[in-house]
């Protein structure tokens, strides 16, 4: 079976595991406010992600120094639920965060524990794990996080709004709070900020072809020739870059050719002329198509 987009997104994030223990702490933080169940009775994690399923014990461990009450089978098929029940357990985690269980208030983010820079980004990891979904960009934009707590959602938005200069949309939905993001740019840089490089990459690249065919759309009735031979020029530079970018070469590209490269990944359907004008300092036309050139033979030369 396809792994889905989001399911990609957690397994790339799940490759980073916390080195401090802040960190693991902030995580296990994040995944327990947005997670199935957790109050002074029980906890109760569930999750289709094998990859954050093989990390969770792991990060309990680091952050608590203690073990879950019961543990799936990672071959089982379907969801896999993590629990904890034991009093002595569930008082550790609650003192670890600032609760005490016999607290009346409603669960919230304790800001000690996301003081650090570090931890801000742990948190919200642990967040996404747990109760949060991307959907496949070729489908469309949209990313959430969930949970039951009222206070968190709200703080949780003011903490996205200070580590990533925007701020979540907030509705209710069956009984939970939803933050969530519809536009491109702002989910790219939210993936990248948990460590899933690879998917907000996936992102942009799916925006930059759609806005490549809705412009080729928007020229229907223009010159097709022309057109034509514009748009796979284009997307021949595009392969190219891409290819380069896989192979590990695009970042150590002479600063003519980098530059060149980073243009046209930005501005997909612009021409020559076009591209020659943001060079700094600007060059001329056939300057530009020597540079593309030079981009699209290097790659060539590399998938022999």
């Amino acid at each position: 079976m396809a792994v889905s987009f989001s399911a990609a997104a957690k397994a790339e994030i799940c490759r980073s595991f916390p080195q401090k223990r802040c960190c693991a702490l902030a995580e296990c933080f994040g995944v327990l406010l947005c997670c199935n169940s957790f109050h002074t009775e029980s906890i109760k994690i569930i999750t289709e992600s094998r990859e954050f399923a093989c990390i969770l014990p792991k990060l309990f461990k680091k952050a608590f120094e203690l073990e879950f009450d019961s543990y799936p089978s990672l071959e089982a098929p379907g969801k896999l639920v993590f629990q904890i029940w034991e009093p002595d357990k569930i008082e550790v985690i609650m003192a670890s965060f600032g609760f005490g269980v016999r607290d009346t208030l409603a669960l919230h983010v304790n800001l000690p524990v996301v003081e650090e820079d570090c931890c801000k980004a742990a948190f919200l990891r642990g967040a996404f794990l747990a109760g949060g979904s991307v959907t496949d960009p070729g489908k469309g934009y949209h990313m959430e996080l969930t949970t039951t707590h009222q206070a968190v959602a709200r703080e949780a938005e003011a903490l996205m709004r200070e580590t990533l200069g925007f701020s979540p949309k907030l509705a209710a939905r069956g009984g939970g709070q939803v933050l969530y993001l519809k536009q491109s740019d702002q989910i790219s840089d939210f993936l990248t900020y948990l460590g899933a490089r690879v998917a907000a990459m996936g992102i942009m690249e799916t925006k930059l072809e759609k806005d490549l065919n809705n412009k080729v759309n928007r020229r229907c009735n223009c010159d097709d020739a022309n057109i034509s031979k514009v748009v796979e020029a284009a997307q021949e530079q595009l392969a190219a870059i891409r290819l380069l970018r896989e192979r590990g070469l695009l970042e150590n590209l002479p600063w003519k050719l980098s530059q060149a490269a980073k243009a046209r990944m930005e501005n997909p359907s612009a021409s020559l002329s076009e591209l020659a004008a943001l060079m700094e300092p600007p060059i001329t036309k056939p300057a530009m198509n020597n540079r593309m050139k030079k981009l699209v033979l290097m790659a060539k030369e590399t998938g022999k």
